[in-house]
């Protein structure tokens, strides 16, 4: 399947085999500069909100900024923040009676930021966000709800918003006691949404049971939707880059790794991504998703890197980015490149509501260059390119 729009599948593989050694990293790092001049448009954004996607790419840029020396990437972390976040360390939009995972994830990049400079607006909004997950609602078992306009749901998507932001603040900010609770959620995520005959993890947990999309007995939804694997994917790889050597449940998250990597490379296509419903192959409407083989290619090669996941998921990994280039990356005329093919947006319930079948996660808009592939892409190239040095 190609996704490279207007391109032969020759002048596809030309392009991925020609620019394989080009830094990809920078390259849709400043394509995305290019693209959304002001850094809160970067979801699409018709006004300023404060969004877990925009703490995703901000993190990508911070890592591009520290592999180049660039400043340019510097200066539009630096320009979002003095947009977003006021000198008490008010963020702009961001209401933490919203209970909202996702408005935590941005914390991850504000610490990296932080540990830089001290600044003391940074220590202010950090801390905010600390606070909504000190009061944050729970299920029985210490889950986090995923909103509170949720309740009771556990999505894997929020173990990547709250678990990684939680344990670099527990190693930032010496906290150690909090390290436990991040491998609950982990754990516990595992318990319920992991299914044995598959190999995958169902997208959410409903405790109540009380969903139209959760199945009466388990709780579950339906289907296995390829980027809510990708987010727990990485949210797992990031949580072990800060949780201590010796915690005593360490080598439960790492069994976890390597049960969810051997899980989705059976689902791997021939041309090295995944599928939106990632094991629904080619059934009618089902196409290969940028997102979701992003993270996958993320969470395999920085597996690998750090000694969790051994070489058949190393090149499983490669696999994934080389078929990124040929299948989903376009060169624009501009000079610019542009990520392809990603599912713009997918959840449950919610109006109008989201029943989690099958159809639904296939007619979900496709968009080029949202956030949510070009901030896993840039993270994967990184690893790749410094790997392949």
């Amino acid at each position: 399947m190609l996704i490279i729009s207007g391109l032969s599948a020759c002048q596809a593989q030309s392009i991925a085999d020609s620019k394989i050694d080009q830094s990809y990293a920078s390259w849709m790092a400043t394509s995305e500069i290019k693209r959304n001049p002001e850094g809160w448009t970067l979801d699409f954004n018709q006004k300023p909100k404060w969004e877990y996607t925009h703490g995703l790419v901000m993190m990508a840029m911070h890592r591009v900024w520290k592999e180049t020396g660039d400043q340019q990437y510097d200066d539009y972390i630096r320009n979002f923040i003095d947009f977003m976040i006021d000198d008490q360390g008010q963020i702009l939009t961001y209401k933490k009676s919203d209970y909202n995972i996702d408005r935590v994830n941005g914390g991850k990049f504000l610490i990296d930021v932080y540990n830089e400079n001290k600044e003391p607006k940074l220590r202010l909004a950090i801390e905010e966000l600390r606070d909504q997950m000190r009061e944050h609602p729970r299920n029985s078992e210490g889950g986090f709800w995923h909103k509170k306009v949720y309740p009771h749901q556990m999505w894997l998507d929020g173990l990547y918003m709250g678990s990684p932001f939680l344990a670099q603040y527990a190693a930032t900010f010496e906290e150690p006691a909090l390290f436990d609770d991040v491998v609950n959620q982990i754990l516990v995520m595992d318990k319920y949404a992991y299914s044995t005959e598959t190999g995958l993890y169902h997208h959410a947990y409903d405790e109540s049971k009380s969903e139209r999309w959760a199945d009466p007995e388990t709780g579950l939804s339906s289907n296995y939707w390829g980027r809510s694997i990708g987010w727990f994917g990485m949210a797992l790889v990031d949580v072990l880059d800060y949780l201590p050597q010796d915690h005593p449940k360490r080598g439960e998250v790492l069994a976890i790794v390597q049960k969810l990597a051997q899980g989705i490379v059976k689902y791997q296509h021939d041309s090295g991504t995944w599928y939106q419903v990632i094991d629904q192959g080619d059934r009618a409407g089902n196409y290969l998703e940028a997102s979701a083989t992003s993270m996958f290619a993320y969470f395999l090669l920085k597996g690998a890197q750090k000694g969790y996941l051994n070489e058949e998921f190393r090149n499983a990994g490669i696999k994934a980015y080389k078929g990124i280039l040929k299948e989903f990356i376009r060169e624009d005329e501009d000079g610019g490149v542009s990520l392809t093919q990603i599912c713009g947006v997918a959840g449950l319930g919610g109006n109008p509501y989201r029943d989690g079948s099958y159809e639904y996660y296939i007619n979900e808009v496709i968009r080029d260059n949202d956030p949510k592939g070009v901030g896993p892409f840039i993270l994967a190239a990184l690893i790749y390119e410094n790997m392949e040095r």
